[in-house]
Parts: structure tokens; C-alpha cells; sequence
């Protein structure tokens, strides 16, 4: 087996992307580094590499373990590599509940509801 392999084929062999393509866009648009160093969808990765990559607003931080070049179970993927990144943060989303049938809402209740929802609640007043 080679000692290197490409790095939009290693992301997509261990599960990392959907689809080998989106792992190249993902390269391409400067998402994917290679120990700091911005990643073509060609660079080469080898074993003890720290790959970095750009999920959902989040960097992950991925040491290579093995190489693989075909796309395998989500258990052999994981073997493959050491997963580095930061806990991600907890994030609070206050919620706004009534009980159901409890009718319309009453101001106070209309004003806290918009007030969560980023709306202006003097709206409909002349003024």
C-alpha cells in the first residue's frame, strides 16, 4: 500500500464527507489544512498528518492513524484516525411554550414571544 494517499480521498474514505467531490470543494475553497498548511484536493496525506477541516461552522481536528483509499465501515473509519477537536460549545436557545388550547396570548405573552424572536412588538401602533 502507498505511504501517502490524496486528502479529498482519505476525508471521503473515512466518512468524514458525504461524497468524494464535496470533499474536493470542501479542499478547494480553503477549508482543509494539512499540518497548518492549506490543503489542495491533491496534497498527499501520510500517517501522524493532523488534518483540519471546516464542519458546520466548527474546525475539526483529526490525527491520521491509517490510510485507506475505499470507503469502509463507519467502525474501521474510526480507526483511522484520532479525533483532536475541542468540545463544542453548549449553546442556550430560550424556548417560548404555552399549553395547548390555553387560547390567544395575552400581551404580556405576545410582547416576551417577540422579544425572543428578535421582532419589534409596536408594530400595528400609530406613533
Amino acid at each position: 500500500m502507498s505511504e501517502t494517499v490524496r486528502i479529498d480521498v482519505w476525508l471521503w474514505s473515512v466518512r468524514q464527507t458525504k461524497t468524494r467531490s464535496l470533499a474536493t470543494n470542501e479542499c478547494k475553497a480553503g477549508h482543509v489544512r494539512i499540518n497548518g498548511n492549506v490543503a489542495k484536493p491533491s496534497s498527499p496525506v501520510k500517517i501522524g498528518d493532523e488534518v483540519r477541516y471546516r464542519f458546520q461552522g466548527f474546525d475539526r481536528i483529526l490525527q491520521v492513524t491509517r490510510l485507506l483509499t475505499k470507503r469502509s465501515s463507519a467502525t474501521q473509519a474510526q480507526a483511522c484516525y484520532i479525533d483532536k477537536s475541542p468540545q463544542r460549545p453548549k449553546v442556550y436557545i430560550p424556548v417560548f411554550t404555552r399549553e395547548r388550547g390555553a387560547g390567544r396570548p395575552t400581551k404580556k405573552e405576545r410582547r416576551e414571544l417577540d422579544r425572543i424572536l428578535g421582532r419589534n412588538s409596536n408594530y400595528g401602533h400609530m406613533g
